[in-house]
């Protein structure tokens, strides 16, 4: 044995001749697994004192572990003090309990009473335990004991990452959201009756509190204005995971035409922030850029939310029904718009690439996939793309049908390239059962209404985004050849 094998004594009882054959194979199994087994059938000699090998094989400090194996007559024996188990729990209780690292001991459950609870000894009872009274527990637990042996958990703490910045913000700005959102999402859980009213009054909350993020600037930090830009996107963070949340919730507890309309007619409400006020004159291009970013996030959040819990229906209205911004009749438009309202050029990132000379591809990209990792919100920087990609793929086969330009800009695409074959929603698409659900996320009836799409991509009268040498095909994040091929 290597100084990484680890050395450990197995302590049972002489119960009966199953018992005795169930521990001997579990020796076995160790030492096929490189730990270094001390088993009184193995190296208890004819002669020798069996109390006295005990004790030593308990006390000795090479032995970094013990495994202590319960059933019935183990547990009883330990709680009377009898025999050689009674000796070992003598001297196993004071080294449990006068130690702060406990990790040389654990209990194994070989058996359980008829209630289904496991044999311990008292004095283990409060204590963490490993179950291998069943074949089906044993498979899967054997890792357990095998990772606990050698020191190799699982699970890991992270490292510490940094405080988020926002929390030490001087001047907080507060939607004042927070007991409404914590009432909304109780009530959503719990499918109470009141949870629609709850919805709608954090939304409209939400949203017409939104205008404190709004940025107020001086002449003279026009050139670096785009910090103020970034400060602001930064902090309101906690409102964009408090609202994801919500998103969450209604996918999965509240899914209800009635949900997706109220949501629908949220991100009515957020429109006129992306363009200039009322009664405004004097006014830039970048102006509201903050607001850009925010309200295209929070879009792809709320799709992202819905396609995680395979809410096709509700995302394919939210992508298909249009949304009214009344300020377009003052330009002699329509007031009905597309989806795409909320993907919209940002310029003063372009002016802080230059301005500050990052040299990179994308701010807008790489601000959305960085703040994908900010929380623990649900949506991987893989999922937030398939979505961007969703979206894209839905304006293109609604351009072919309007004979309209493409106006979805799948920012995040950029990153697409690390993608090695369909994304998930269109891998799973093989089957033609889910196709057949996922169908109504694109307005189409089958397979080959994408057909004209990809031609037109590949002739070039459909426009794929380009960054520098970086672009991503749409056939194959579509998985087109092998979508719908299998029941």
């Amino acid at each position: 044995m290597t100084g990484n094998n680890p050395k450990l004594f197995i302590s049972y009882s002489w119960t009966k001749q199953d018992h005795e054959k169930w521990v001997i194979n579990l020796a076995n199994e160790l030492v096929e697994n490189g730990v270094d087994v001390m088993l009184d059938k193995w190296h208890l000699k004819e002669g020798q004192d069996a109390h006295a090998f005990m004790e030593k094989m308990v006390a000795d400090p090479d032995i970094k572990k013990v495994v202590i194996i319960c059933d019935q007559v183990y547990a009883q024996k330990a709680d009377r003090r009898s025999g050689g188990v009674g000796t070992e729990t003598q001297i196993i209780t004071p080294e449990i309990y006068s130690k702060s690292e406990q990790s040389k001991f654990v209990a194994v459950i070989s058996e359980k009473d008829e209630n289904g609870n496991p044999y311990l000894p008292t004095y283990y009872k409060p204590r963490i335990y490993i179950d291998l009274s069943n074949d089906d527990l044993y498979l899967s637990n054997f890792e357990q004991l095998l990772r606990w042996i050698y020191d190799k958990p699982l699970h890991i703490k992270p490292p510490l990452g940094k405080p988020p910045t926002f929390l030490f913000d001087e001047n907080p700005i507060s939607l004042e959201t927070t007991t409404l959102h914590r009432r909304a999402l109780d009530l959503i859980r719990s499918n109470k009756e009141h949870a629609g009213g709850a919805l709608v009054e954090y939304l409209s909350t939400f949203a017409q509190n939104l205008e404190k993020f709004r940025i107020s600037y001086d002449e003279k930090e026009v050139n670096t204005f785009d910090d103020k830009v970034i400060d602001n996107i930064n902090k309101f963070l906690p409102y964009r995971n408090e609202l994801i949340t919500l998103f969450f919730a209604v996918a999965q507890y509240r899914n209800t035409p009635e949900s997706t309309q109220q949501i629908h007619r949220f991100f009515e409400s957020l429109i006129p922030y992306m363009s200039t006020p009322e009664n405004i004159t004097h006014f830039r291009d970048w102006d509201y850029d903050n607001f850009r970013f925010i309200i295209h996030e929070l879009f792809l959040y709320s799709i992202a939310s819905f396609l995680k819990y395979e809410r096709f229906d509700s995302a394919s209205y939210l992508l298909g029904t249009n949304y009214y911004f009344e300020r377009n009749l003052d330009y002699g438009r329509d007031a009905m718009v597309p989806f795409t309202v909320f993907s919209d050029y940002i310029s003063c990132f372009k002016h802080r690439n230059a301005r500050l000379n990052l040299k990179r591809i994308s701010i807008h990209a790489d601000l959305l996939i960085e703040r994908s990792k900010l929380s623990t919100i649900g949506i991987t920087d893989q999922q937030l793309m398939q979505t961007d990609f969703v979206l894209f793929i839905r304006d293109a086969l609604g351009s072919m049908k309007t004979s309209s330009h493409q106006s979805w800009n799948p920012v995040s695409l950029l990153y697409a390239e690390r993608s090695r074959g369909p994304f998930e929603i269109f891998a799973r698409a093989q089957s033609r059962k889910y196709f057949d659900r996922l169908k109504c996320l694109f307005d189409i009836n089958q397979k080959d209404d994408f057909v004209p799409m990809l031609d037109a991509f590949r002739e070039g009268k459909l426009v794929k985004p380009r960054w520098e040498f970086s672009s991503f095909e749409p056939a194959l994040l579509i998985g087109f050849e092998k979508m719908a091929s299998s029941p």
